[in-house]
């Protein structure tokens, strides 16, 4: 088996590559430190065109495949865990609904401006007592008249604060538990739609997280993304892609924290020797780079099912499992190779730790991951 990236993928990494830390390395720790969303940033890379990675030519995307996107998610969490977020959320959550559901005047209207950085799209299905369990939802769609009323709240939302359109998961029947969900179009401005207390978090600083507030807002009825009681399995439909992408964040923060670990190990000295001469500090290394050897393979591994067309369900919860994980290992040992510096401001090392734990929620918890992988295998 060929793990090799084709030659049009090495040349898209090392443009991105050299992209990110041209324009986004540099404001890493601003994006951090101010807490608020980059906007300028932002645009900037909506002009370059990377926001429609994995939408079709014809509509201004790149027409790129899930190993494509890994790239891009990669690159982006090796210069910023905060801008990554909100890339990626752009490029896949945030409007992909709308790419496969919406009608033609809303994509020209939303979906196309969006690809171009012109518009921001969100999705919204976590809620105040709702996580991981989806069939707990309590935010209601009911019809009336020729659209629908939507009533409830959402917490956790990526650039709640900033979107111009959100993709809002509701239940239509709570009896019927993940076959009563729904998906619908709400826009900013709309009656009833209203941004709620903002999330104060110690990782991914600079992705502003909201809670948002649905009371008793009303939407047309083409806002219904597909059909009613399908939206449980229009999200499973991408929740491995999700989870491969989440991997290649925490593969991309692992891979730069490490380098920054290994760089200092040949720096810093102690008893008269660099400090990477002491057999417990190459045994830290030699760990490091073992997992994050490993993540790639099973991230890699992930992507190229993806792209062959296969459900990928196994392989991608087991990827997002192990490099979230190996990045919140890795940042660890890093910080313990820095000593006291570690926790200091100054050094990258403090905020790869802070935003590695950002990585180990989204797209499923360690542990609910591990139940979906062990559920997977008993099937065989």
């Amino acid at each position: 088996m060929d793990f090799s990236l084709t030659q049009e993928q090495i040349f898209f990494k090392e443009n991105v590559c050299r992209t990110l830390r041209e324009i986004v390395a540099p404001r890493a720790a601003a994006i951090d430190k101010e807490d608020r969303f980059p906007s300028e940033l932002f645009g900037e890379l909506g002009k370059l065109g990377y926001f429609g990675i994995r939408y079709p030519q014809e509509i201004g995307g790149m027409g790129g495949d899930c190993t494509s996107f890994t790239i891009l998610a990669e690159e982006l969490a090796k210069v910023s865990i905060s801008f990554a977020a909100i890339v990626t959320m752009q490029c896949l959550m945030g409007t992909d609904f709308i790419h496969r559901f919406g009608n033609k005047e809303q994509k020209e209207r939303l979906l196309i401006p969006a690809i171009r950085g012109q518009k921001i799209g969100t999705i919204a299905f976590t809620e105040p007592d709702c996580g991981s369990d989806l069939g707990a939802m309590r935010t209601k769609a009911h019809k009336d008249g020729d659209g629908y009323v939507l009533k409830g709240r959402k917490l956790w939302i990526t650039s709640g604060a900033v979107a111009d359109f959100v993709t809002v998961a509701a239940t239509v029947d709570p009896a019927k538990r993940l076959k009563g969900i729904a998906f619908f179009l709400v826009e900013k401005g709309t009656p009833g739609f209203s941004v709620g207390q903002k999330i104060d978090k110690m990782s991914a600083r600079g992705s502003v997280t909201t809670e948002l507030i649905f009371d008793e807002c009303r939407i047309p009825k083409e806002n219904l993304f597909g059909e009613e009681g399908k939206g449980a399995k229009y999200l499973e439909e991408i929740l491995s892609e999700i989870r491969v992408m989440i991997a290649g964040l925490g593969l991309g923060l692992a891979e730069s924290a490490y380098e920054a670990g290994l760089r200092y190990t040949k720096e810093r000295e102690a008893f008269g020797k660099p400090i990477s001469n002491f057999q417990l500090i190459q045994e830290k290394i030699a760990g490091m780079e073992t997992r994050i050897k490993s993540s790639w393979l099973l991230t890699y591994y992930a992507a190229w099912l993806k792209d062959q067309g296969l459900a990928a369900k196994k392989e991608a919860a087991m990827a997002k499992l192990y490099a979230t994980e190996t990045a919140s290992y890795v940042v660890d040992e890093v910080t313990r190779i820095y000593g006291a510096y570690g926790i200091a401001e100054e050094y990258p090392a403090e905020r790869y730790f802070r935003d590695a734990r950002f990585l180990l929620y989204g797209g499923g918890t360690s542990e609910i991951l591990k139940t979906i992988i062990a559920g997977e295998c008993l099937k065989e």
